[in-house]
């Protein structure tokens, strides 16, 4: 088992910034990817950004060139992501993901909520 303890969220003013953090203990493998998708409606999970390793993240093309994922692989491993310029078309829950072989585990999410 994997457990993922998310923070960071909250409320923001469009054009703000806010730093989530994903730190996942338990059965570690460290061959893992580790990332952000962010729920919407009729809990559709949007990708946000993911990372394997040290090797190049993956964004999703609305958060492109405003968000930054990094991850630090001492223990606990923790996944962050700083989120810059947010837009009001930003929130929804964010929920960090990690996904080692055929593993994958969620977390309960953390609210992000971008005002006009």
């Amino acid at each position: 088992q994997v457990q993922l303890v998310e923070s960071g969220g909250g409320l923001v003013q469009a054009g703000g910034s806010l730093r989530l953090s994903c730190a996942a203990s338990g059965n570690i493998f460290s061959a893992n990817t580790m990332g952000w998708f962010r729920q919407g409606p009729e809990n559709k999970r949007e990708l946000v950004a993911t990372i394997f390793a040290d090797e190049e993240p993956i964004y999703g093309d609305s958060v492109r060139d405003r968000f930054t994922i990094s991850r630090d692989n001492r223990r606990p491993t923790t996944v962050y992501m700083q989120m810059n310029n947010l837009k009001p078309g930003d929130t929804g829950v964010y929920v960090c993901n990690y996904v080692a072989g055929t593993r994958s585990y969620w977390g309960q999410g953390t609210q992000v909520t971008v005002s006009s």
